[in-house]
């Protein structure tokens, strides 16, 4: 399979025949992945000897908007802090090349391809990776111990590594969520509680920035290999560790680290490897954080949607996503009971056939006619359809209830009127601004209900709705 233009093939033949010793032809060029800053090839070389070897290319292709835009380092920094991360054990894949200027390619490197599985359902899941799970949480802390104990002193000389405080993290978050002129109120109320959480004095090293199941390649015997060191950067190591337990990454499982252990386990391993102790509130705060964080990940989907960027259908998607890291933050900070709220029975409608009728022809479609015959990504894209989809319609069943109670608990709450945007508008900005304590009588029971009403409607089966009290 050749996915890539006749230029790149090109490209790629000329350098690795000056570079590659042994190089015979480039005989497949695919594309796995793109975004809006890099892209990632596999690669499969016929060699002198006869053997076709794969290799995989990751080369930055656009530059994204400051915005929206993670501070990390580029991609010969990434080759770098890779080479780093296997001479202190860490496992990671060979970096064979980093690209030059001449080589007329952008900026990247070439790195070995390493066979094993990344798909975080599996992972967790799998019967194949049964004897894996039992001891991953554990190896994953002596992993993140290894990589946060790499001496960065000359990278940081080099300016590849950016800091990150605890603040400054909570803070460049929030005001990016405020960006995406969307009030989330729920957002506000926990960028007020981090401040007010901040951890003091931490250590600061490298971070590896995206530690979590999907960026570990595991095969039946253990991790394979750490990927994706884009997001690296200096800063507090507890923060890797909190990552690694949020609940967007355990793909549905009950276990809090990865989907695949527990928190014992992963802070032994973490101890082994660095004599070092992590305190459990030091670790809340960061699993707190990265729900946070989560969520405004995916607000900022929805937003690039909104301004015409990359308009497919698993981008605006995922922007539904976001009150799922909402509710884990609730779960985290005000667990308490909710009751839910109940649509009144819907009108008999004289159309023929009704605009719901007409929605679930469409997911039937997806899903029984178009999904069997769609092949790789066209077949997962196919699936998001379908379900947002499903979104629509429990929207138009739920979601008008929904609102209206909400509208009603934020007039009680802020004693005046309004729109339900005007008066959650109003909500965001007090808690923004501090006008509203975080302990004001009614608030929590306020969010944790409007976060759960939501969740039921973007998403019913998600794993957090199972740790609310009915």
């Amino acid at each position: 399979m050749n996915t890539a233009a006749p230029q790149l093939h090109r490209e790629l033949t000329a350098l690795l025949s000056r570079e590659w010793p042994g190089f015979a032809q480039l005989i497949e060029v695919q594309r796995l992945s793109g975004g809006a800053s890099q892209d990632t090839y596999r690669l499969l070389l016929q060699t002198a000897d006869g053997a076709p070897l794969p290799l995989c290319l990751r080369r930055s292709t656009a530059t994204q908007a400051a915005e929206d835009r993670v501070p990390g380092p580029d991609l010969a920094g990434e080759a770098e802090l890779i080479r780093m991360a296997a001479a202190a054990g860490v496992p990671v894949p060979t970096i064979h090349y980093v690209l030059q200027p001449a080589d007329g390619l952008g900026n990247g490197f070439i790195m070995a391809w390493l066979d094993g599985e990344t798909l975080g359902t599996r992972i967790v899941r799998g019967d194949d990776y049964a004897s894996l799970r039992e001891g991953l949480a554990y190896r994953c802390g002596e992993l993140l111990g290894r990589i946060h104990e790499i001496d960065i002193q000359p990278l940081r000389q080099q300016g590849v590594l950016v800091e990150f405080t605890p603040e400054r993290c909570v803070r460049d978050w929030w005001q990016r969520a405020m960006g995406y002129d969307t009030p989330q109120p729920m957002i506000d109320y926990t960028a007020r509680w981090l401040l007010d959480h901040l951890p003091r004095q931490p250590r600061m090293t490298l971070v590896h920035g995206d530690f979590r199941t999907g960026n570990l390649l595991v095969d039946r015997h253990g991790v394979r290999a750490v990927l994706d060191w884009e997001l690296a950067h200096l800063g507090d190591p507890v923060r890797d560790l909190g990552w690694l337990c949020t609940n967007a990454w355990r793909f549905g499982s009950d276990l809090p680290v990865g989907g695949f252990g527990g928190y014992n386990e992963l802070l032994a391993g973490y101890e082994h490897a660095t004599r070092i102790r992590v305190d459990r509130a030091h670790l809340h705060f960061w699993q707190v954080f990265g729900s946070f964080c989560w969520s405004i990940v995916c607000m900022g989907m929805a937003w690039m949607w909104r301004q015409g960027e990359q308009r497919d259908v698993e981008r605006v998607a995922i922007g539904r996503r976001s009150s799922e890291g909402q509710l884990d933050c609730v779960n985290l900070l005000m667990p308490g009971p909710v009751t839910a709220t109940a649509a009144p029975e819907e009108p008999l409608d004289d159309a023929l056939p009704t605009i719901a009728e007409l929605l679930e022809s469409v997911r039937d479609l997806l899903d029984h006619e178009l999904a069997p015959m769609a092949e790789g990504r066209l077949r997962f894209l196919t699936r998001v359809a379908r379900n947002s989809l499903d979104i629509a319609l429990r929207d138009r069943r739920d979601g008008s209830a929904a609102r209206a109670a909400e509208q009603a608990r934020l007039k009680a709450l802020l004693g005046g009127d309004g729109s339900r945007a005007q008066l959650r508008q109003q909500l965001s900005q007090q808690l923004r601004d501090g006008r509203m304590a975080l302990d004001k009588p009614g608030l929590a029971e306020h969010l944790r209900q409007t976060v759960f009403d939501q969740v039921r409607i973007d998403q019913p089966g998600y794993s957090g709705l199972r740790a609310v009290v009915p």
